[in-house]
Order: structure tokens, then sequence, then C-alpha cells
């Protein structure tokens, strides 16, 4: 088995399902983890969005801004 090494906020999984189960697969979920999981401390001097920027996407600084972007959604090509 091997195992994407690219580092993603977006992580999935494949939940098992029995032949006997009655009910259809799910398929993959998917589940979001933080930004801040990955920073041991808040280092000094981080980029700062403007306060105006900081109401709209919840926080002050950029490195913890986390778009969210809905995976079940079909994307239109």
């Amino acid at each position: 088995m091997t195992r994407d090494k690219t580092f993603t906020l977006v992580k999935s999984y494949k939940p098992f399902h029995s032949k006997y189960d009655p009910c259809p697969p799910i398929g993959r979920n998917y589940y979001r983890t933080p930004p801040n999981l990955y920073m041991n401390f808040q280092p000094p001097n981080l980029e700062q969005f403007t306060p105006e920027e900081a109401l709209k996407y919840g926080t002050l600084w950029k490195f913890f801004y986390d778009y969210y972007d809905n995976p079940y959604r079909e994307r239109e090509t």
C-alpha cells in the first residue's frame, strides 16, 4: 500500500463495507484538519489581514485562514 506524501488540509478515508452489509457503500468520507495543528507555536511577525478582512475571514493571521471547499459537491469542468 502506497501513501501520498503530499501535504493537504483535506484528508479522506474509505470506511469498511462488508459484503453482508445490506446498505450500499458510502464511498469516501472527507474531513479537514485546521492549519494550527501543524504549528507548534505562533512565531512573531506573522502576516496579518486588515481588520475588515479579519472580520470577513474569521482570523487575523493569514496562515490560520482555511478556505472551505465542499468535497462532495460536483465540480463543473
